[in-house]
């Protein structure tokens, strides 16, 4: 028995001594700029501190620090104050060093140029490492097999402009990285449709590209929005268990960016017609057909509300940090989000709104600003315009702020589902 003992000290010394060596080479890493490996490598530390705690005895002399093990099935939201609702979109931003993101990019080759701000030569990559924290409940973290168990044969669609594809491509790789790729199917084929499936749990996710909701003819000249007729794609949209939509952006382009020449309305071609109008004119025809068609035993709707831009005088360029100030506001297109809130207050059907649009503001430093790619080519190599000029300040880094879209997204079927999760029976949603 002694020998043993002595075994499993001198066993117990020999990992300690790895670990610290693999430290030490992590440091060593982490100076000479590696970010990707570093990550990589800090993952796999966690991992192997976990292994080594739960070889060692509780009563022994040495013990490893680890960040807190999370029950695989976690889905809890702990409410902080009975006296008031659970309102997830009303919080502060928390920095939290020792958690590593959901995922590594790396982890997900479908991942769009657009958003791969490491793969594009970022070097920072704080902006993964901060966390939104409620006022009145504690979040659960996105736990992607509890998602997937949830929408077991379930069909997952999402509809809207390129920020509702930069949720897609969140909610697909939170889901994708989580088994095993051979497990999954990937349609990728086209800009307009994209499509996730885990085949063991016959869940798909799929992606409707279109920004305005309603019907755009941009083939023929004059480009034609016509404000009373669903895009074609709706079609598709029948049957789905989970609806999110978006849209806001293409609305307020303007000058070369402007994507129509003339509205349709009452069957007349029409370009003396507000835009408020004719935003509202479309967000009807899309409430409508929600009413319409939507089978409320069945089919959850959301509707995200508009992802601010940081296009300001400064922009997102060389941003690192998070607005601190908690009394920024921005007003980018406040009157869009008025019709949208008076569009969903007048349906039948309930949409759950998710707003992340204040929660969004502050998080300047997690657009790709200049590590983006345009028609194949990095931002940052374009050396003939000032890169405030040409950063992306709209869209958002993956991993980065769209995987917190989806984890409120989460949260919020967490809410409206208590049945499948006993702990959340006194919550009010």
């Amino acid at each position: 028995m002694e020998t043993t003992s002595k075994i499993t000290q001198k066993w117990m010394l020999c990992a300690f001594g790895s670990f610290i060596s693999c430290f030490i080479f992590l440091l060593y890493l982490k100076h000479n700029n590696e970010a990707v490996n570093f990550r990589a490598l800090r993952h796999a530390m966690f991992n192997m501190a976990s292994s080594l705690d739960d070889s060692f005895s509780p009563h022994g002399n040495l013990e490893i620090s680890k960040p807190a093990r999370r029950r695989e099935d976690e889905g809890d939201i702990i409410q902080k104050n009975s006296r008031n609702k659970c309102n997830i979109f009303e919080g502060r931003w928390i920095y939290q060093s020792t958690e590593s993101p959901y995922y590594e990019a790396s982890q997900c080759p479908f991942l769009s140029e657009q958003v791969s701000c490491q793969k594009n030569g970022r070097p920072d990559f704080d902006y993964e490492n901060w966390s939104w924290e409620a006022h009145d409940c504690v979040i659960p973290r996105f736990n992607g097999r509890d998602m997937l168990r949830r929408l077991r044969g379930k069909r997952v669609i999402i509809v809207g402009d390129s920020l509702n594809r930069n949720q897609w491509e969140s909610l697909a790789c939170l889901l994708y990285s989580t088994i095993p790729p051979s497990r999954t199917h990937l349609d990728l084929s086209s800009g307009y449709y994209k499509v996730f499936k885990a085949k063991d749990y016959n869940v798909t996710v799929e992606f409707y590209w279109n920004p305005f909701l309603v019907q755009f003819d941009s083939i023929n000249a004059p480009k034609v929005l016509r404000l009373e007729k669903l895009d074609l794609s709706s079609q598709h949209w029948q049957g789905a268990d989970i609806m999110v939509f978006n849209t806001g952006h293409w609305w307020v382009h303007r000058g070369k960016f402007k994507a129509w020449d003339l509205f349709e309305y009452k069957g007349r071609l029409v370009d003396e017609l507000k835009l408020e109008s004719a935003f509202e004119v479309a967000m009807r025809t899309w409430a409508n057909w929600i009413d319409q068609n939507v089978n409320l035993t069945k089919t959850t709707v959301f509707f995200r509300s508009i992802s601010p831009e940081h296009k300001g005088q400064n922009g997102c360029y060389n941003k690192t940090q998070p607005i601190t100030d908690m009394s920024y506001v921005t007003h980018f297109s406040e009157s869009l989000t008025k019709i949208v809130d008076r569009t969903l207050s007048k349906m039948k059907v309930p949409v759950r709104y998710l707003n992340i649009t204040k929660l969004s503001q502050h998080r300047v430093d997690a657009h790709p600003s200049v590590y983006a790619k345009k028609k194949g080519q990095e931002l940052i190599k374009r050396k003939l315009k000032p890169p405030q000029s040409i950063s992306d300040c709209s869209h958002w880094c993956l991993p980065g702020m769209p995987d917190t879209w989806n984890r409120l997204l989460y949260a919020s079927l967490l809410l409206d589902h208590p049945i499948d999760s006993p702990s959340l029976s006194h919550l009010v949603s």
